[in-house]
């Protein structure tokens, strides 16, 4: 595997995480950083995640990342961060900012050096890929909700 290859897997990753997400959320290319022999692959949500609903929020991708036979590495001790990795040793990230913002990353394994394109997956948003990242800012009746889920 290559490191185009391996972003293209990253990428894939990312945009099946995206769509497991129910209601979706509003997300941006955060950035593409491609290594000496890997890349990472980050997009962050625009979508408030309210302090309410992020529980939720990790639960979602983690039940679909567990699905996908990815293995849980390691969970922050305040519940906002987690690590996953591949079978194939792809490492998964989602962590939520005190804002209520959500960033998810994939860094692939060291794979054989090439070329590295910029993801082609559209946001589905504004792209502030080659911005600065504003705060989160897009209300969801679900997400931004303050009101808890019950059990």
């Amino acid at each position: 595997m290559n490191l185009q290859e391996a972003a293209d897997r990253a990428d894939a990753i990312l945009d099946e995480a995206f769509e497991a997400i129910k209601p979706p959320v509003q997300w941006t290319h955060l950035y593409s950083m491609p290594g000496d022999c890997y890349v990472d692959r980050d997009r962050s949500v625009m979508t408030v995640i309210s302090a309410e609903r992020r529980g939720s929020f990790l639960g979602v991708l983690e039940r679909h990342w567990k699905s996908r036979g990815y293995q849980l590495v390691a969970t922050s001790p305040n519940g906002l961060a987690a690590n996953f990795e591949t079978r194939d040793g792809f490492q998964l990230e989602v962590l939520i900012g005190p804002n209520g913002q959500a960033h998810l990353s994939v860094t692939t394994p060291c794979v054989e050096k090439s070329e590295v394109a910029q993801p082609t997956s559209k946001p589905n948003g504004p792209d502030y890929s080659r911005q600065t990242l504003p705060e989160p800012n897009v209300r969801s009746a679900f997400w931004s909700s303050t009101t808890p889920l019950p059990s």
